[in-house]
């Protein structure tokens, strides 16, 4: 299950990137916005993964 958490957390920061991207490109502040947020998601979903790993669970 970990293993399928941290690619999700990996798929959600790319995703976040695209939309970033996407939106700067084409001027869009709410697909940027929601790029960031995606981002942070996956850095949240991520750093617990990390935290499961160091502590054994």
């Amino acid at each position: 299950m970990a293993a399928n958490e941290k690619a999700q957390a990996k798929t959600e920061q790319a995703k976040g990137k695209i939309k970033e991207a996407a939106g700067r490109t084409t001027g869009n502040e709410r697909l940027t916005a929601e790029g960031r947020t995606d981002q942070a998601k996956g850095d949240a979903r991520e750093a617990k993964e990390k935290a499961k790993d160091a502590f054994g669970h």
